[in-house]
C-alpha cells in the first residue's frame, strides 16, 4: 500500500491508484463549472459568445459529472473497506455534500439549456434527476451530522466551513426546485414549490448554526492553516443559495400558491422573497469581505494548490446568481453590474482553477484520499 503514495509523490501514478485515491472532493470540480455555465448565461450586458460557451461549459459539466461517478463507484466496488473509511473521516466526509450540489447544477442547466434544444423530454429529464438530488441532499444533510455525532472526532479547534458542505445540499435543492417550478405547472409545481421551503428550512437555519459556530471558532483560534485558505470562501455558499432561493420561490410563488387557491399566501410570500433576499444578500457581503482579506493574508504567506481551491469557484457564483435575481427583482441596476463584475471575477477563477487542476490531475499528485493515511504503511511512505 505504501507504494501507491510514493508513486503519487513521483508523479507517475497508475490507473488503479488514482481510482483508489479518488474522493467525492473532486465533484466540486463540477459545482464550480456548472454554477459558472449558468452564471455566465445572465451576464446583464451582451458579450458575444458568452451563451455558446455557457453551452459548452454545461455539457462539459455534464461529462466530468458522470467521469467523476464512474470512478467514484469502481471505486467503491474494487476498494470497498478502503472507500468506506470517509465516513469515520471528519473532513473528506464533509465532501459527501459536493455530490448533490454538482448535480443540482446539471438539473439547473437542462432546464436552462436542455429545454430549449430538448423540449418536454428535458423537463421529465430535470424532474428525475431533482428527485434523486433532493434524495441524496436529505441523505447527506442527516447522515454526516448524525456520523459527526457517532463515530467522528472534532474540536472547536480544528472546524473549518468544510463542515457546512454535507447540510447546504439541501437549500441548493429547494433553489433547483424553484427553478422547476413553472415548467411543471399545476398541482405538481405548487407541491414543488413547497418542498422548496421545505428543503430551505432543512438546511439554512442548521447552517446559519454552523456559521456562528465558524465565527466564534476564528475568534478564538484564529484563521487555519494555509492549505485551507480556500474554505474562507465556504461561508458564502449558504448565504447566496439561502438568497437565491427566497428570491426563485418567491418569483413563482403568486403563481403556484393562486391555483392552490391561496393567492394571498403568494403575494407575501413575493415580498418576503424580495425583502429575505435582500438581507441575506448584505449578510454574504460581509462574508465576502471578509473571505477577499483572509485570501490577501494568506496570499502574502503563499497558498499550496489542492483540489480545496474550487471552493472559491461555487460560493462565489452562488452569491453572483443571488446578486443579479436581486437586481433583476428590485430593478437596481448597481446590483445587475455588481453581479455581472462576480461573473467575470468567478470566470477568471474557474480559467486559474481549471488550468491548475488539469496539470495536477496529468501528474497524479492530487488523487490523495486522507482516509487511507491512517492505513499500515501508508503514513511512512508519506
Amino acid at each position: 500500500m505504501g507504494v501507491g503514495l510514493y508513486t503519487l509523490r513521483r508523479g507517475t501514478f497508475p490507473l488503479e491508484q488514482r481510482i483508489r485515491q479518488f474522493t467525492p472532493n473532486w465533484f466540486a470540480a463540477t459545482m464550480g463549472t456548472g454554477v459558472l455555465a449558468l452564471a455566465l448565461n445572465q451576464l446583464p450586458w451582451p458579450v458575444p459568445g458568452a451563451h455558446a460557451v455557457a453551452v459548452t461549459l454545461f455539457f462539459l459539466n455534464i461529462a466530468l459529472f458522470l467521469a467523476f461517478s464512474l470512478l467514484y463507484g469502481v471505486r467503491w466496488i474494487f476498494f470497498f473497506h478502503e472507500a468506506r473509511r470517509i465516513f469515520a473521516h471528519p473532513v473528506a466526509s464533509m465532501f459527501l455534500g459536493t455530490i448533490p450540489m454538482g448535480l443540482a447544477t446539471i438539473v439547473n442547466g437542462i432546464m436552462v439549456f436542455g429545454v430549449p434544444l430538448w423540449g418536454e423530454r428535458a423537463i421529465a429529464a430535470a424532474q428525475g434527476l431533482w428527485l434523486v438530488d433532493v434524495a441524496l441532499s436529505m441523505g447527506c444533510g442527516l447522515l454526516v451530522p448524525f456520523l459527526m455525532f457517532t463515530r467522528q472526532q472534532h474540536s472547536m479547534e480544528t472546524m473549518t466551513a468544510v463542515w457546512l458542505l454535507p447540510v447546504v445540499a439541501a437549500e441548493v435543492a429547494a433553489a433547483s426546485g424553484a427553478q422547476l417550478a413553472p415548467l411543471v405547472g399545476g398541482q405538481e409545481g405548487f407541491a414543488i414549490v413547497m418542498a422548496g421551503y421545505a428543503l430551505w428550512a432543512f438546511s439554512v437555519p442548521l447552517a446559519l448554526s454552523f456559521l456562528v459556530l465558524l465565527l466564534m471558532r476564528l475568534i478564538l483560534h484564529k484563521l487555519p492553516e494555509r492549505e485551507m485558505a480556500a474554505t474562507g470562501f465556504l461561508a458564502l455558499g449558504p448565504i447566496g443559495t439561502g438568497a437565491l432561493g427566497l428570491l426563485l420561490l418567491g418569483a413563482d410563488a403568486p403563481r403556484a400558491f393562486a391555483g392552490a387557491g391561496l393567492a394571498g399566501v403568494g403575494d407575501v410570500a413575493f415580498g418576503f422573497g424580495i425583502l429575505g433576499g435582500a438581507m441575506f444578500w448584505g449578510y454574504g457581503l460581509w462574508w465576502l469581505t471578509l473571505a477577499l482579506m483572509k485570501t490577501g493574508f494568506y496570499l502574502r504567506r503563499g497558498i499550496p494548490f489542492n483540489m480545496g481551491w474550487w471552493g472559491f469557484t461555487f460560493p462565489l457564483g452562488v452569491y453572483a446568481l443571488a446578486t443579479l435575481a436581486l437586481g433583476k427583482a428590485t430593478h437596481l441596476e448597481a446590483l445587475s453590474a455588481f453581479g455581472g463584475a462576480l461573473v467575470l471575477c468567478l470566470a477568471g477563477l474557474w480559467l486559474l482553477v481549471v488550468s491548475r487542476t488539469i496539470i495536477g490531475a496529468w501528474r497524479g499528485y492530487l488523487f490523495v484520499s486522507p482516509c487511507l493515511a491512517a492505513l499500515p504503511g501508508e503514513r511512512a511512505a508519506a
